[in-house]
């Protein structure tokens, strides 16, 4: 468990230390990087990082986040896989839901060091979702997947698909969707 704890907790550092940069670049406030309101936000800052200082994130000037339609649909299907009670599967719902919306692999969204870390967040606190993942998908294009499945299609690409350098190697070896998203990309199939 203290394993765990500690590795959790590296993602939140990894996550907090993207929305930092996030929020001097004067791109986003913290609740709308992290997608957790500013109490959860607060919560995590002085249970997880007593030390930091909270007024970085600049807390008293932020607004509750607002998820539009595709991240809410994304953090139901999280939330649908996530450990039964535990307030830490919720908390991750809402920042791996949030910060999918951006271009980057998840991953690097998150800003964890390598794939790896990603699937290992998603098999703690999402078992069943990942454990899915049998091919061994890219995670947002999985994700998409399973909510398009969930509605009856089968062609669906995760949100930043069109505006993605690495199309050939998340859809390359796969049939159906690779065709579709490199037609949306302009890429010519042969």
């Amino acid at each position: 468990m203290e394993l765990e704890r500690r590795f959790d907790q590296h993602v939140l550092a990894c996550v907090l230390s993207r929305a930092l940069e996030e929020i001097e670049a004067g791109e986003v406030t913290a609740t709308e990087a992290t997608g957790l309101s500013r109490a959860e936000l607060r919560d995590v800052l002085v249970r997880c990082f007593p030390a930091f200082p909270i007024n970085a994130f600049a807390l008293k000037e932020v607004s509750e986040p607002e998820p539009d339609l595709e991240e809410e649909l994304l953090r139901g299907l999280l939330l649908a896989h996530a450990r039964p009670g535990d307030p830490a599967s919720a908390r991750f719902a809402k920042i791996i839901a949030r910060r999918a919306m951006r271009n980057d692999h998840l991953w690097q969204d998150l800003g964890l060091f390598n794939r790896s870390d990603l699937g290992r967040l998603l098999a703690s606190h999402f078992p069943t979702l990942a454990a899915g993942n049998t091919q061994n998908m890219k995670w947002k294009k999985y994700f998409y997947r399973k909510l398009c499945e969930a509605e009856g299609f089968s062609l669906c690409s995760a949100p930043s698909c069109r505006e993605c350098n690495d199309v050939e190697s998340c859809f390359g070896p796969e049939e159906g969707e690779s065709r579709l998203t490199w037609i949306k990309n302009g890429i010519a199939s042969d």
